[in-house]
């Protein structure tokens, strides 16, 4: 699906482009995708350093988040919205780990599509002046020769062909079109149980790198910071990469073993230079604390802010909050109103009083008192 995309499609058409400069280079099919893997760990160094610190501080929250959740036990709607409280207090962003972490499998994905032979179309399926399917590779190029052929010295490494999968090592299998009808054409894979041992050992050597390096971040965090879910996810990973990995080109194994090799080399480094570690954790948190608050008059952006307003307004309409109420106006000399009893001279004095309007009297009676009964003088003209 995704080779049907323009860009993804040049994609692998570059890497098909390296990887047979590579092998024109070396003469080798395992260095050149040792090489390409290299590489492409060196281009991804920067977001590899960003994915780390941002699981690190993860990590470190992970006691005030238990603490929230002990709190606010029962109430999910109040858990998360002061977990993404504690996240925006922090500056820290639960996506930061994932992204670049995702970014990786496309890359997996376009070495597998590479690595693997291409595979010939069927005689009734053939399009006019092309013989294979998904290929990526330069025809005019050594490594499409070789490959297509299932023969040359540089296809083996280590003792292995790496066209092949461990499903299929120890025997000959036969190469299939796109309908599934066997070409002629046989893919050597060893013979016999000792030819399997070098399969078997890479796939293990994959499984166990891949369980360190997850092994090693976690060495590199407190244990009243590690998440319960990440040690589940820590010793399951490895598990499945093995069960996929063994029906994988041994190419694609060889190629996930150096990109671990290489993750748990950049952790060492910067876990000895005191980038990752308790001490970095508290100290990131610190300056990502920091951070946020100078950040507070300004507007949210990115996908976090805007998860976090959006949440903060869903919040507000359930609960239907009102608005803040509103500060009345200050009083002001002679805007202050007559009872509307009349009553005593404090409370009924005439309106305007001392700004020019003495002498009237207010509707609801004089300044002075009144009288009342059989003694009350009569007003003049009745």
């Amino acid at each position: 699906m995704l080779a049907e995309i323009g860009p993804f499609q040049a994609l692998l058409d570059a890497i098909g482009w390296l990887l047979a400069w590579l092998y024109d280079l070396t003469g080798s099919f395992g260095f050149a995708i040792i090489i390409l893997t290299i590489v492409f760990r060196i281009v991804l160094l920067p977001l590899g350093i960003k994915q780390i610190k941002s699981m690190q501080a993860m990590q470190a929250l992970q006691p005030k988040i238990k603490e929230i959740q002990k709190k606010y036990k029962g109430n999910k709607q109040k858990v998360q919205e002061q977990t993404m409280k504690l996240y925006q207090e922090y500056g820290v962003n639960p996506l930061g780990g994932c992204l670049p972490l995702l970014l990786q499998f496309p890359i997996l994905i376009a070495m597998y599509s590479v690595i693997r032979a291409p595979v010939p179309y069927a005689p009734e399926d053939r399009p006019p002046g092309v013989e294979f399917k998904d290929n990526h590779l330069p025809e005019d190029s050594d490594l499409f020769i070789d490959v297509t052929a299932h023969e040359g010295k540089g296809q083996g490494f280590l003792l292995m062909n790496l066209q092949c999968s461990p499903q299929n090592a120890g025997k000959t299998v036969d190469v299939r079109d796109t309908a599934g009808d066997p070409t002629g054409d046989k893919l050597e894979c060893g013979d016999g149980i000792a030819d399997r041992i070098p399969y078997y050992a890479i796939l293990l050597l994959m499984i166990g790198t891949t369980f360190y390096s997850s092994r090693q971040t976690q060495k590199a965090t407190p244990a009243s910071a590690q998440n319960p879910q990440t040690q589940i996810i820590t010793k399951v990973m490895p598990l499945m990469f093995g069960v996929f990995g063994f029906a994988f080109p041994t190419g694609l194994i060889l190629y996930w073993t150096v990109s671990n090799l290489f993750q748990i080399g950049q952790q060492a480094v910067m876990l000895r230079l005191g980038h990752i570690g308790p001490q970095a954790m508290d100290r990131r948190l610190t300056e990502a604390k920091s951070k946020a608050e100078t950040r507070t008059d300004k507007p949210r952006t990115g996908i976090m802010g805007r998860m976090m307003e959006r949440a903060e307004q869903e919040r507000k309409r359930r609960l239907g909050e009102p608005e803040p109420p509103r500060k009345p106006p200050p009083r002001t000399s002679g805007s202050s109103k007559a009872s509307p009893k009349g009553g005593s001279g404090r409370a009924g004095t005439a309106k305007g009083s001392g700004s020019g309007s003495s002498g009237k009297r207010s509707k609801g009676g004089s300044a002075g008192p009144r009288r009342s009964g059989p003694n009350r003088p009569k007003r003049p003209g009745r």
